[in-house]
């Protein structure tokens, strides 16, 4: 389904942040939304009591409790038209300073959570011949950044995993978009969504160490509003032929054209030897 036509809307991590705001402007327009998070009293308390609210317990990690919601979902709604997998959170650090336990619990989330939403999804997807899967990525996930390593890791994850979903769901009439944010002023900076490594080596103070000081003076100060992101994966949730990236904010379009002509300078340097290797 596509255009403006009333949409139902599956909403992870939807208590704050880009979930809260996104269900927030798609219950006001008339779409129909099943929001979900960890505790969804927390969703109640956040968006109020709607005739067009469905708020589901989910942690994303519980492979169970997705199957369980998005079959709650569609025995409410009928159906679901796009699937926003936005539960996440973040870990600063470099990467020699992670600890195999702080990376595991990441990777649990970010990914391997998005991966059992998007598995208990699929199938009504399938059924109906049509749906939107869109993965919040960030920047970080084109573009790495000191401190950001294991984090960026997952979103470089989340990346590869949308491109194939891509491929492999457009012959099913199923769109795929990962949106990848720069710095936008939510709570993400805060210790409700950002982990910081216990471990701290004293040879990362002028990478590491200046990007925790960045991320501490940044916390609420970022460029980007939250608001017009909302609005944006309501534009794109409209659209016919939606991209398999969207970039959203500023600082992500000067990253990513930089990252691009760096890579292409690196291959016009190397290319000889790039094309030496073949039989």
């Amino acid at each position: 389904m596509t255009g403006t036509a009333q949409k139902v809307w599956f909403i992870t991590g939807a208590s704050r942040g880009f979930g809260l705001l996104t269900a927030q402007k798609a219950l006001a327009r008339g779409d129909l939304v099943a929001a979900t998070a960890r505790d969804p009293e927390t969703v109640i308390a956040a968006l109020g009591e709607h005739p067009n609210l469905l708020a589901l317990r989910l942690d994303v990690k519980l492979e169970a409790q997705a199957i369980t919601a998005a079959q709650q979902a569609v025995a409410r709604f009928g159906r679901i038209d796009v699937l926003v997998n936005n539960a996440g959170y973040g870990l600063l650090g470099a990467v020699e300073e992670s600890s195999a336990d702080e990376v595991r619990a990441v990777y649990e989330t970010n990914v391997f959570g998005l991966l059992n939403v998007t598995r208990a999804v699929l199938p009504a997807m399938r059924r109906q011949g049509s749906g939107h899967v869109i993965n919040i990525s960030s920047i970080g996930g084109y573009s790495g950044y000191a401190g950001w390593g294991v984090y960026g890791s997952t979103k470089f994850a989340v990346e590869g995993l949308s491109e194939a979903l891509a491929m492999e769901l457009a012959p099913l009439n199923i769109q795929v978009t990962v949106v990848e944010p720069g710095f936008f002023r939510t709570d993400f900076l805060d210790t409700t969504s950002l982990v910081t490594t216990r471990d701290r080596i004293d040879a990362y103070a002028a990478t590491v160490g200046k990007m925790r000081d960045f991320a501490a003076d940044a916390n609420h100060a970022q460029p980007g509003d939250p608001l017009k992101l909302a609005d944006a994966l309501l534009k794109l949730a409209d659209s016919d032929q939606p991209p398999v990236r969207l970039q959203l904010g500023s600082d992500t379009v000067q990253r990513v054209r930089a990252k691009n002509q760096f890579v292409e300078k690196e291959l016009a340097e190397w290319l000889d030897v790039a094309l030496s290797t073949d039989h």
